[in-house]
């Protein structure tokens, strides 16, 4: 059999269920204490708890054993009386207000109910008082008693101890030891004690343990308590109240039992008594209800059962205490006294736990005790939960947690602060459960949270809401998470805890499963909590609006440059399938061109992508707006780093993750504040967007580096609502893939290196072909023009164009620029050009514009071509042109333009019919045609 005093609920009910002693004192005793910190029952309080101790004890029927454990609770006579529910409810409130993140399963409002009588009264007079007998004799006056002494409520003839109480700060105790000796002669030689307190003349005693801090709920945490009390002063009030227990209170309970147990056996006990006793109550079967039944008054047979009961069980006699109660419980039935009913039911079932018998007993009897306190209302509220918190430990030290909970929720009762208090057990008590009941555990925390904050209880609310979201937080129950996080989010901002408050206010911006009134609210809140701080606030990875990684876009120029976006979009293979034969030979052993160049070159250059200063690199960004009610979103711009050389922004190679180390790139440059301030390196442009609900946009941004050196496009930067600053890394999560020998890697796919080298500025070309019709019709032939420009004073060199489809457009001579078009064809000439065009055809592919041909400061180069739509179709026209740098001291020797444009040619008469004259003639017309273009070629 298990020892149930070992329990949680065991020693909760040795230290609830005790002796009482009623404290009488004067002001000047209050005044000794008070040199301490602490007053009289604060000051003998932690010497009532006796954890070792031995006394011998015998039961009614004359069995021996022995007493280990006793407690004594010390109240002023002012406190013995009926409790007052309002004062008691502010007092929980103020608790709870002060109690934090501590638990509070512990706040039980009042000693339970059974406890009726006062067992001893403690009467205190200082040594300083006027004739100190008569102050004795004075506090006993029943005019000084709590009035249910008077009343007849308790038995008025309780046991008395006198204590004198001397201060030696005022001298010696001569004085007092005459006084003692009067009060003996007077009181009786054994209930009367002197007690001297401060031996500590200078005030400096210094206790390592703090003895009354646990019975003192308003000391700060920096006052020193007792420290005029020496050490013999502690070993003496130890004596003093071992003595009270073990020589008065303890002898006098177990004589009390021997009488009253005599008392109750010839009245009550037996056959006859017990039919004497039914045939005496049998008319109070019509009698109406009354919750409190009749008055009963301290020498009523009730009352003296009720007492040997409670003796009983105070002494550890559970047997005779479970007779008398059961005993009790006919009695308070039959005469309808649910009130007495309910608290002897109660304690019933207390006396089955410690009995360790019965738990159907002890489960039943409380189950009745706590619906017939609930049957009385408002008046047996908080009786029943008093009975419920006894319940409910019971059960618990049993395991029984999911039944723990159930009369948790029971006794919640209809005050607010009430139900939080118990909601929030009951929460706990299904995360005890096994296996744990995680759903209904959160569940009841929200509930307990949302009691709490309708009580002013703010902190609390918060912190069941933090305890339910670590739930709900990996779970696919979105709503109740945003719920969570959003009150979380206003509550912080209610206590001006803004950082915070943001923090969870985040969680709920992607909210796109949420009606478009919920993220109204939410994003309205937001702003609010935002702006209200008037700060601005820096979020990374800001989900408002999102990042499309997989979408992100990088256009730059290296070598080959494009004369139009429509050429960007080429596939790299067609470019390099063109241009092979351009592009001069480079050795087998040389990967690219990076390579013939190894002593300007850094190895870990190659790793990076190359720009040219002054020229722009463009990034395009998806951003989607997640709900249903549009975001305007303000200054969206790059975030980048720039360094002199690639070591100074080289990651580490140790690092855990590629992602994980650029995120923390971008926090240093947050944190540092370099964000585009470094004007002089590198220029960056900002756009503004607005999104409507659910809709994604990409955002054109660009970097124009000034400067050599190495450049790291970290991320992305916005502001949301003029006080929110978003940022989000732009490398992609992706392990770079070893790249065969031979191979190129591309240079605009979505997983490209973000870091570019910066070379020295160089000549660009920019071209373009005027009057290139977009639709024409089979046959039809244009003259068109080639413009090619170069803005730098550098010129370029040994051009070469190849085109991919010669059949459609052809290059021109010089002199043709000057030609009548189309008159020339109506001339046929059949006789050579003596013009030289100093042109030249390799492979019949590659055009050679002539040696000294060179472009330079923005002066205009002007080429004629020659169109011919050959047959009908959709036609991609690709041409790339090759340069050389005049300056043969620039690391890039060569660079290329790529241009592309795309021509319909519809068939010359589509669907339409023609007499046989008309063919002839089309068909005579397409010869000549024909002619004049060879000619031309």
């Amino acid at each position: 059999m298990a020892d149930q005093a070992n329990t949680p609920l065991g020693r909760m009910l040795l230290d609830e269920i005790t002796p009482a002693v009623m404290v009488l004192r004067t002001p000047l005793v209050e005044d000794i204490c008070a040199q301490n910190g602490v007053n009289l029952v604060e000051l003998l309080s932690p010497f009532c708890v006796f954890n070792n101790i031995d006394v011998p004890v015998r039961t009614a029927n004359d069995q021996p054993y022995r007493l280990h454990k006793f407690k004594l609770r010390l109240f002023y006579a002012s406190d013995v009386r009926q409790p007052n529910v309002e004062v008691a409810k502010e007092r929980l409130k103020k608790v709870i207000t002060f109690a934090g993140e501590n638990d509070v399963s512990d706040l039980y409002s009042d000693p339970p109910l059974p406890i009726e009588s006062v067992l001893n009264t403690l009467v205190v007079v200082s040594s300083k008082d006027e004739e100190p007998i008569n102050k004795f004799v004075d506090l006993l006056n029943t005019n000084q008693l709590p009035s249910l002494l008077n009343d007849g409520a308790m038995d008025p003839k309780i046991l008395k101890h006198f204590l004198l109480v001397h201060d030696n700060l005022d001298g010696t105790p001569e004085k007092a030891l005459k006084v003692l000796a009067d009060m003996r002669s007077t009181f009786g030689l054994n209930a009367c004690r002197l007690l001297c307190l401060n031996s500590s003349q200078d005030g400096l005693a210094d206790h390592q343990e703090n003895l009354w801090a646990p019975f003192k709920s308003d000391a700060s945490p920096g006052q020193r308590l007792g420290c005029f009390l020496s050490m013999e002063d502690l070993d003496e009030l130890t004596d003093i109240m071992q003595d009270l227990s073990s020589k008065l209170i303890i002898p006098h309970m177990e004589q009390k039992i021997r009488v009253l147990n005599q008392q109750v056996s010839a009245t009550r006990k037996g056959f006859r008594n017990q039919i004497k006793n039914l045939w005496w109550r049998k008319g109070k079967d019509d009698t109406p209800e009354n919750n409190n039944g009749p008055m009963y008054t301290f020498s009523s047979i009730e009352s003296q059962i009720r007492v040997l009961g409670d003796y009983a069980f105070m002494l550890r006699d559970y047997e005779l205490a479970l007779s008398n109660y059961r005993l009790l419980s006919t009695d308070y039935k039959l005469d309808k006294a649910w009130k007495r009913y309910a608290g002897v039911q109660e304690m019933m079932g207390l006396t089955y736990f410690m009995l360790d018998q019965s738990r159907k007993d002890a489960e039943y009897s409380m189950e009745n005790a706590f619906t017939t306190y609930l049957r009385m209302g408002s008046s047996g509220q908080r009786n029943a939960t008093r009975c419920g918190l006894w319940w409910v430990e019971m059960l618990k030290s049993r395991d029984q947690y999911k039944e723990a909970a159930s009369v948790y929720c029971r006794i919640s009762g209809e005050d607010p602060l009430h139900s939080a208090v118990m909601l929030e057990q009951a929460s706990y008590c299904y995360l005890l459960a096994k296996p744990p009941m995680l759903r209904k555990y959160g569940f009841h925390l929200i509930l307990s949270g949302d009691l709490y904050k309708k009580c002013d209880q703010t902190k609390h609310a918060i912190r069941t809401y933090r305890g339910a979201l670590s739930v709900f937080k990996q779970t696919m129950w979105n709503r109740i998470r945003d719920h969570l996080h959003f009150h979380i989010g206003k509550w912080y901002a209610f206590l001006g805890m803004s950082d915070v408050a943001i923090k969870h206010m985040l969680e709920v911006l992607d909210c796109s499963y949420q009606s478009k009134a919920t993220q109204e609210l939410f994003l309205r809140d937001f702003i609010h909590i935002v702006q209200k701080t008037g700060k601005t606030f820096e979020v990374f990875r800001l989900q408002l609006p999102i990042i499309n990684i997989s979408s992100l876009k990088i256009v730059f120029e290296d070598h080959r440059t494009f004369a139009s976006p429509a050429a960007v979009n080429v596939r790299e293979s067609l470019w390099r399938s063109l241009e092979e034969d351009m592009i001069p030979s480079l050795s087998t052993t040389r990967n690219n061109w990076l390579d013939s160049q190894p002593k300007l070159m850094q190895k870990n250059y190659k790793e990076s992508n190359v720009c040219v200063a002054g020229e722009a690199i463009k990034v395009d960004i998806g951003f989607k707006n997640p709900l249903q009610v549009s975001v305007t979103i303000s200054n969206v711009s790059l975030i980048c780093q720039h360094s002199a050389t690639a070591d100074e922004t080289e990651p580490d190679a140790n690092s855990s993750s590629s992602e994980n180390q650029n995120d923390e790139v971008l926090r240093k440059l947050v944190s540092s504040r370099e964000l585009n301030l470094d004007t002089s390196s590198f220029t960056l442009s900002e756009v503004d967007i607005s999104l409507g609900g659910g809709e994604t946009i990409v955002a054109p941004l660009t970097v124009t580096p000034r400067v050599e050196g190495v450049l790291n496009i970290v991320g992305v930067m916005w502001k949301l609502s003029g006080s929110l600053v978003g940022f989000h890394s732009l490398e992609p999560n992706v392990t770079r893939k070893k790249i065969a020998k031979g191979s190129r890697k591309l240079k605009h796919s979505k997983s490209s290196n973000l870091k570019f080298l910066v070379i020295k500025s160089l000549p660009k070309l920019d071209g373009v072909i005027h009057h290139l019709p977009k639709t024409v019709y089979v046959g039809d032939i244009r003259r068109l023009s080639l413009e090619l420009n170069n803005p730098s004073e550098i010129a370029v060199k040994r051009l070469k164009m190849k085109i991919s489809h010669p059949r459609f457009l052809n290059v021109g001579n010089p002199e043709d620029i000057n030609i009548v078009f189309p008159a020339c064809l109506e001339k046929d000439s059949s006789a050579p050009s003596n013009v030289k065009v100093g042109t030249e055809k390799i492979l019949d592919t590659v055009f050679l514009f002539p040696e000294d041909a060179t472009i330079h400061g923005g002066t205009p180069f002007v080429w004629p071509l020659w169109l011919r739509a050959a047959a009908p179709g959709h036609i991609s026209l690709y041409i790339t042109l090759y340069y050389e740098m005049g300056d043969l001291s620039a690391v890039m020797r060569y660079r290329t333009l790529r241009m592309h444009y795309v021509l319909e040619v519809h068939s010359l008469i589509p669907k339409m019919t023609i007499s046989l004259v008309d063919i002839t003639l089309i068909e005579q017309y397409q010869k000549h045609i024909s002619t004049k273009w060879n000619s031309m070629c």
